[in-house]
């Protein structure tokens, strides 16, 4: 594992409300110097959905108004052959994803003057991609026994691909792997292949291996966080905001993920309306501080632990307007430079 220490810098997990991808990056490069993310557009089309972003050229997928699934009545043997030979083969080049899918990262790369300390990108995670994406019946593409091992090859390419583009910003890249779907684990998730948690840890790892900067993993309810702390990735990202909770009933495992080296990205500004105005500077503090204190017996300090950690919004922003944006970036990029100020 890398040995960084993140300081409590600001970042975003990826979705705005926006649809014009040039306001959208332009706000974000605007409040998050250090480490900018491009943005994901889920309002501006169908084709910016989490799940239909990284679809392009999976094999038999087909694309029906709003609807996306995968025929597996069709000769996909083809397309299949080619994903696997750009898997072995480790040529990413293969599987690009489009302008019209992924606007705001376009956008993002065409802006100039930015010199960030590291910069962030997001995938969808295997888990929840192979489990919403279904095949012509409805049914979960996860479950298909020749489609469903191609899943993880398949976005560890996408993931690849993301990346080399980021570097041409920043050589520190950072890819979270977007695994909401993690929420339901010990019902839909811990079923069929899904059943042994070595299963979902060797997919996750698979879609890692595509990545040569840092790995992250995002998941926005509770979750046996115990299962994710013994992937590959670097940084565990939570909603600290609802659900930091659930991270505090395993102590021992995050204090020495932290110790190895690990990040943890605190959601700790809201994402919905109500809460974010309701609260202050000072109430996040508190609230931030007091989500650190669990894991500060017996060996670590809440400066060992801030100088682990990035602050993000609960989860995607794109349930606010624009202005609840503007004002949930405030917040955030207020909060870490306070806790800078007293622990770094």
């Amino acid at each position: 594992m890398p040995d960084t220490e993140f300081n409590c810098l600001p970042t975003i997990i990826g979705s705005v409300p926006h649809t014009d991808p040039r306001k959208a990056c332009e706000l974000v490069t605007r409040y998050l110097k250090d480490i900018p993310t491009w943005p994901q557009l889920p309002k501006m089309s169908f084709l910016e959905n989490m799940y239909v972003q990284y679809a392009e050229g999976f094999p038999g997928v087909v694309m029906e108004g709003d609807r996306i699934y995968i025929d597996t009545a069709s000769d996909y043997t083809k397309s299949l052959e080619t994903l696997y030979q750009a898997y072995l083969e480790n040529d990413a080049s293969k599987f690009p994803m489009g302008r019209d899918r992924v606007a705001g990262l376009y956008a993002f790369l065409e802006q100039g003057g930015l010199s960030p300390k590291a910069v962030k990108g997001c995938i969808t995670g295997p888990l929840s991609w192979g489990i919403t994406v279904t095949d012509e019946n409805r049914k979960s593409i996860l479950y298909h026994e020749t489609l469903g091992d191609a899943i993880p090859k398949f976005l560890k390419l996408k993931a690849a691909w993301e990346e080399n583009e980021l570097k041409k910003i920043s050589r520190n890249t950072i890819i979270f792997v977007d695994e909401p779907i993690m929420a339901s684990y010990g019902s839909i998730v811990a079923s069929g292949p899904l059943s042994k948690p070595e299963k979902i840890i060797e997919m996750l790892n698979e879609v890692f291996d595509g990545i040569s900067g840092l790995k992250g993993i995002h998941c926005c309810g509770n979750t046996d966080w115990s299962i994710l702390l013994k992937t590959k990735m670097d940084i565990l990202n939570l909603d600290a905001y609802e659900y930091a909770q659930s991270l505090s009933v395993y102590p021992e495992e995050v204090k020495a993920f932290i110790k190895r080296g690990g990040c943890v990205g605190w959601g700790i500004v809201p994402n919905h309306t109500e809460p974010l105005y309701k609260e202050t500077l000072a109430s996040l503090k508190d609230r931030l501080e007091e989500t650190m204190a669990p894991f500060t017996r017996n060996g670590l300090s809440i400066k060992d632990i801030a100088r682990q950690s990035l602050l993000l919004p609960s989860c995607g922003l794109n349930g606010l307007t624009e202005e609840g944006t503007e004002q949930a970036l405030k917040l955030l990029t207020e909060l870490s430079a306070e806790m800078r100020k007293k622990y770094i």
